[in-house]
């Protein structure tokens, strides 16, 4: 995604790429997880929405197989293969455009619907994307249910990096992010008509991969914390330093996982 009014990291950022790897790292065990559990098989057809990197659509083509298909989308696919890849690549916008052609039996979307301003509709197209007896697994951070980096906030190192965080948070919730979105994924299910809704919840506590998301995450974000007077470049350069150092437990928020079978 690429609006500056809109989502706020930039894919385009050279940062992007070190996020997205530290995304793989830490939310990829969970989401392969999840797709295993609801039966992901051989000549299955999949639609991954705002994959950003290749890691999810990849293992999703490893996993149907050439009997099966992969549609990975995204606004900006510039961290996604040009070619040669096992998997379909299209530019799209999830919450405007109509779904790729043809039904799937697998919808998933991964940290995209908080982000995505017509949320109600980009539900509303997945869940017709899906074909009877298909399954939609959704999953997006709740930063309201737990919104400290540092949840042991004992000394001053911490303390700033919890109100860097809410910095962050300041800037996501002005560009339209829901920022108590996860928890209603439930529900949000339910109501889509989804039957056998269950849900989950992940959240990891001092991780090297934590280390390299807020590295990446802050530089990306830097000259709108200063834009914005959320933050000094002094409080900013601590705050790395602080990171670099390795003595912060990073935490991430809350990643709530839901599944759900549409009625045959």
């Amino acid at each position: 995604m690429t609006n500056d009014q809109g989502y706020l990291l930039d894919n385009q950022q050279s940062e992007a790429g070190r996020r997205f790897d530290a995304l793989s790292r830490l939310l990829d065990p969970v989401t392969f997880r999840h797709f295993t559990a609801v039966g992901v098989a051989t000549g299955w057809a999949c639609w991954e929405i705002g994959a950003g990197g290749a890691s999810v659509p990849a293992w999703l083509a490893e996993r149907v197989g050439p009997s099966g298909r992969v549609v990975a989308t995204d606004i900006d696919t510039a961290w996604m293969p040009a070619e040669g890849a096992a998997f379909e690549v299209l530019q799209h916008d999830v919450g405007v455009d109509p779904p790729p052609s043809g039904g799937f039996d697998l919808v998933h979307a991964r940290l995209v619907l908080t982000h995505v301003p017509r949320r109600v509709e980009a539900l509303a197209s997945m869940v017709r994307a899906l074909r009877p007896g298909g399954w939609m697994v959704i999953e997006d951070a709740d930063p309201a249910l737990q919104p400290l980096i540092c949840p042991d906030e004992f000394g001053h190192a911490q303390q700033l990096a919890n109100r860097l965080r809410q910095g962050f948070r300041t800037l996501m919730a002005e560009r339209g992010a829901e920022l108590a979105f996860g928890r209603t994924l439930p529900r949000l299910l339910r109501e889509s008509g989804l039957e056998d809704v269950q849900a989950d919840a992940y959240f990891p506590i001092t991780s090297p991969a934590c280390t390299d998301l807020e590295t990446a995450t802050v530089h990306q974000i830097r000259d709108r914390l200063l834009a914005a007077g959320l933050a000094t470049e002094a409080e900013i350069e601590q705050h790395l330093a602080n990171v670099a150092d390795g003595q912060l437990d990073l935490a991430t928020a809350p990643l709530i996982s839901a599944w759900g079978r549409k009625p045959l």
